[in-house]
């Protein structure tokens, strides 16, 4: 009997396994600029997955330490967890935590630790159809570590050479006889390395979550993860008199004992998934995030001088800020043209709200001091003197607000099977206010964008694929002309070709890509003498390629690698802040490879090392350059049992010399870290 064909049409990533389960470095699919997961070959942009076991062998602890050794991305060092990350020649505004953004700055510390994360995925470039008034250089999403089915957990333990230490505890499983509920709870307690004298780095991370299953189709998952930090503030070195760099002197302090920074941040988040019978895919979800931040350091404020003495310079600043994002999406697979085919529609909102007072002070003593009595200067409350207007200080209080609502759509049709073609639309609304509190000024604005998105991936063989995009994302900001005008939002446009691979059944991934990035209209200190506003800047744009390879190039060799080529044209330059592309290098090299012994007298070894590389880089304004560098990293790790093992991770073993950030004469300037060692020591149960 002949019951003809039928067919049924889905979409099996959506059961995708955390990275954490499937181990290495290579993970089926990524979730950023998508909302449900998409094979990273039919998304037709950059995306990068660091994976749950490639955070755990190189020792991140921080989004910062982590995007340093990542293709394509660029960092500009600081205290860790207060560091810029940049691509394509833009900082990372913000970051996503299962899609949903709240803002990231580093001088406020809110860039993330790992600790409550299974894998983090990185799109270079503009992508406004789900994150329309983000940075230029891209999406951050951070997925969460999930409830498993099972009673599982590990501790953790780690002792490193320059007084690094780290103890954590993560446990999960059922916490019903069915398995309905399940719960996972992870803590950690880390101090960064302390190579530079006086300065301390201390976080804690909480991290709890319940996965509850309504019905056989619908779930509920809430999470909270919660951080803090205490930092003995280092704000980088001076040069000397003429320019140079101090060379040789990396663990010299140029701040006071008594700096200090403190900081909270709370984020809730709820998400409810409905999947319906006809392969639809619903979801609704939130995310509240809670900061605040209050710091008070003093640093150098001038170039040494030949007898060792500079001015000493003072920041203190109290943030406060909110972020609500929400989001309702829903995801349909369909057959046509004899293919699977799908689509995505939804709506979300975002609101930010942030509170900053600022004090400066240009010198907080009456003449030039050597770096001993810097360390050891009287406290001074630097806000607290701006806010009284004491001669010298600065004082600034202002709040920032923005308000977007959006709906957004997207479809992937394939007319024949090997070609799929790739459309969407975002139309956003937005409302932006900011109220200058120390003048009792207040400018406000309100536009409605509508965002563009266009991509097409032709499959070339089984193993190969074409693509090319076009991406758009608008921004809006909050500086005020000469006229008391609000400057037109940033706009920024790129265009992106290249070729992506997949081999070994998906286990290596690589991609081949060229793109060209335009940036309008963004917002520059007026370069007139004594002007407190702003100027319109024209244009930039930047072109570069990009190679990456990651996955396993043998059943027991795991590779990361990455080159970048970036080239910037400043078409229209009006302000010093266009200086800021000076400090991307023109060239990046990223590698890291862990070689494992199955079987025989080495069974249970791992070999790792690895190499950051970067060309030539300088600062504007006081024009400090420097040279390029190579530094590399190794790892020796062994299985005792199956529940216990251990690993010795070794860094800048030729102990190179060399400065990872310049930035003034008087600060900013940020020596590499020495030769070091941690061991760490995992036991699972």
């Amino acid at each position: 009997m002949d019951l003809g064909t039928e067919r049924v049409v889905g979409v099996r990533l959506y059961d995708m396994l955390p990275s954490e389960v499937t181990g290495g470095y290579s993970v089926d699919a990524a979730t950023v600029g998508t909302k449900v997961p998409a094979a990273l070959r039919d998304i037709p942009q950059s995306v990068s997955v660091v994976t749950r076991e490639a955070i755990d062998d190189q020792n991140f602890t921080t989004l910062d330490q982590l995007a340093q050794h990542t293709p394509g991305v660029r960092v500009l060092s600081n205290d860790s967890g207060r560091s810029s990350i940049f691509a394509r020649g833009y900082e990372y505004d913000a970051y996503s935590i299962d899609g949903l953004p709240a803002p990231m700055a580093s001088i406020n510390g809110s860039l993330p630790s790992l600790a409550a994360f299974d894998r983090v995925e990185i799109m270079r470039g503009p992508s406004g159809l789900f994150n329309s008034t983000s940075e230029m250089g891209g999406i951050v999403n951070l997925v969460r570590k999930r409830p498993a089915h099972h009673f599982q957990g590990e501790l953790t333990g780690s002792v490193g050479t320059e007084h690094d230490y780290r103890a954590g505890v993560d446990v999960s499983g059922p916490l019903d006889s069915q398995g309905r509920v399940r719960g996972r709870l992870v803590a950690e307690q880390t101090q960064q390395p302390e190579w530079v004298d006086d300065n301390e780095n201390q976080q804690s991370d909480l991290y709890a979550a319940l996965d509850i299953d309504l019905s056989e189709t619908t779930e509920l998952s809430l999470g909270y993860i919660y951080n803090s930090r205490d930092i003995v503030v280092n704000n980088g070195q001076p040069t000397a008199a003429d320019g140079s760099l101090l060379y040789g002197h990396r663990s010299d302090f140029y701040g006071a004992d008594w700096n200090d920074f403190d900081s909270e941040s709370h984020d809730v988040i709820a998400e409810l998934t409905q999947r319906f019978v006809n392969g639809g895919y619903g979801r609704l979800a939130a995310r509240y995030s809670d900061r605040n931040a209050d710091m008070n350091y003093a640093f150098g404020g001038s170039a040494v001088d030949d007898e060792g003495r500079l001015s000493a310079a003072g920041y203190g600043s109290a943030v406060d800020e909110q972020a609500l994002a929400l989001d309702a999406s829903y995801t349909q697979t369909f057959d046509a043209f004899g293919n699977a085919n799908e689509f995505v529609v939804g709506v979300d909102y975002k609101d930010y709200d942030t509170a900053i007072q600022q004090g400066r002070a240009r010198s907080l003593t009456a003449s030039s001091i050597s770096r001993d009595e810097l360390n050891d200067l009287s406290y001074v409350d630097i806000l607290g003197r701006a806010e009284m207007g004491l001669p010298g200080y600065s004082y600034s209080d202002y709040r920032t607000q923005l308000e977007e609502t959006g709906a957004y759509g997207k479809v992937t049709l394939r007319p024949v099977e090997r070609l799929a073609l790739i459309g969407g639309t975002r139309i956003s609304h937005f409302d932006v206010r900011y109220n200058d509190r120390a003048v009792g000024a207040v400018t406000s604005g309100s536009d409605t964008a509508v965002t563009p998105y266009a991509g097409v991936v032709y499959d070339l063989d089984w193993d190969h694929s074409l693509y090319a995009s076009y991406s758009k994302v608008f921004k809006p900001q909050t500086s005020a002309d000469a006229n008391g005008d609000l400057i037109d939002p940033r706009e920024g446009d790129q265009y992106e070709v290249g070729i992506k691979g997949r081999y070994m059944d998906g286990d290596l991934n690589t991609r081949i890509s060229a793109f060209q990035l335009t940036d309008s209209h963004r917002a520059v200190a007026s370069s007139d003498p004594g002007a407190s506003y702003f100027v319109d800047s024209g244009e930039v744009k930047i072109t570069g390629a990009e190679l990456e390879v990651v996955g396993s190039i043998a059943p027991q060799w795991d590779l990361i690698f990455g080159y970048t080529y970036l080239d910037t044209e400043i078409k229209h330059a009006s302000g010093r802040s266009d200086g800021i592309f000076l400090l991307m290098p023109e060239n990046m090299v990223n590698l890291w490879s862990k070689y494992s012994f199955e079987g025989g007298a080495l069974d249970g070894l791992h070999i790792g090392g690895g190499m950051t590389a970067v060309s030539d880089f300088s600062s504007t304004g006081d024009d400090i350059r420097a040279p390029g560098y190579a530094v590399f990293d190794a790892m020796l790790g062994y299985d005792f049992t199956q529940q216990l093992s251990g690993q010795l991770n070794l860094y800048n073993i030729f102990d190179r010399d060399y400065y990872m950030r310049v930035g003034g004469a008087g600060s900013f300037n940020f020596p590499g870290q020495p030769v070091s060692a941690m061991a760490t020591v995992r036991y699972a149960f």
